[in-house]
């Protein structure tokens, strides 16, 4: 399913019609740190306390899926990995969401890579990451395909863990705009770091616009129109350290189980949700400048990257999703 668009050719009302305007006493915002990103959250209408009742949600979801906390869910799967461990509704559904992901990207997205990535150094929260001459050890292996999911509980093979990395966040996401819409919310925005997911009306009435910064200067790459749907970037820029001399980032290439050697340096795509526009950018990003838009074929995204050299690229099918800033 592919996001719905709002072009700049639909922003403005015809003749004699009338773009409904949410009383903007209605609109609630919130900001937070979650899930190690800043989180931002718009409710648009619906009960005062939605906006609230939306973070504490996410910290719920954040206690159950942080690799970082001994106690969550995801933690305790990598403990007794080659064991059944009885999960909560949305631990199953994320480890579907990640094994979909993984098919999803012919395996550029790998929930399996928690051995590499402390390898690579990401051994704490990235706030707590300081220079280190010696290497981070982990026996941890990958094995993705023998991940086993009941009604309620996961399975992971022998020897693996499991790291939902930032399909996490465009999970969150999509779940919250998705309880905040059921609980009578006209229009939802749920932004956690890159991964932004809106549904509804905006707090000015019509559709909703992201921008898209520029990897090096922040100003503005391209205004995306969305009425529903998710547009997420990520970017080997951000999260960097050094490790015994080495320049390092948090993207890592399942097939070298090391930090991706990519021309490119950020990519944003935009789908229908949260996780899929997740996953999906981090593909394009692995894949290279060669053809980086062929893994979002036949599944109605659409995408945009910057290769090393300022370069941007454009995927075929994004032009309608361009529009005017709000």
């Amino acid at each position: 399913m592919a996001p719905t668009q709002r072009s700049a050719t639909d922003t403005v009302p015809g003749p004699g019609e009338q773009e409904a305007r949410p009383d903007p006493c209605a609109v609630s915002e919130r900001y937070a740190r979650a899930m190690g990103s800043d989180a931002h959250l718009i409710v648009v209408g619906g009960r005062p306390d939605l906006a609230d009742a939306a973070l504490e949600r996410l910290e719920e979801l954040e206690a159950r899926w942080s690799r970082f906390r001994d106690t969550s869910e995801v933690c305790e799967l990598t403990r007794r990995a080659g064991h059944p461990v009885a999960v909560s509704d949305d631990t199953i559904l994320l480890v579907r969401r990640a094994l979909q992901a993984w098919w999803l990207t012919g395996g550029a997205f790998d929930p399996t890579v928690l051995g590499d990535v402390v390898r690579a150094g990401y051994d704490r929260t990235f706030e707590d990451l300081r220079p280190l001459g010696e290497e981070a050890h982990s026996n941890l292996i990958g094995g993705c395909d023998g991940i086993v999911v009941s009604a309620d509980t996961v399975t992971l093979s022998p020897g693996t863990g499991f790291d939902p990395g930032g399909i996490g966040k465009g999970l969150a996401a999509d779940i919250l705009v998705t309880e905040l819409r059921a609980a009578g919310a006209d229009g939802a925005l749920v932004s956690l770091g890159g991964d932004v997911r809106v549904a509804g009306v905006a707090p000015e009435g019509g559709g909703w616009t992201v921008g898209v910064a520029h990897p090096w200067d922040g100003v503005d790459l391209a205004p995306l129109g969305v009425a529903d749907g998710a547009v997420a970037t990520s970017s080997v820029l951000r999260r960097r350290w050094e490790r015994g001399g080495e320049l390092r980032h948090h993207l890592i290439d399942p097939r070298t189980g090391r930090p991706s050697d990519t021309r490119l340096v950020q990519a944003t795509v935009v789908a229908a949700t949260g996780w899929q526009a997740e996953v999906l950018a981090k593909a394009v990003l692995i894949n290279g400048d060669a053809h980086p838009f062929d893994i979002l074929g036949g599944i109605g995204a659409e995408g945009l990257a910057v290769s090393a050299d300022g370069t941007v690229l454009v995927s075929p099918g994004l032009a309608p999703f361009l529009g005017t800033k709000v």
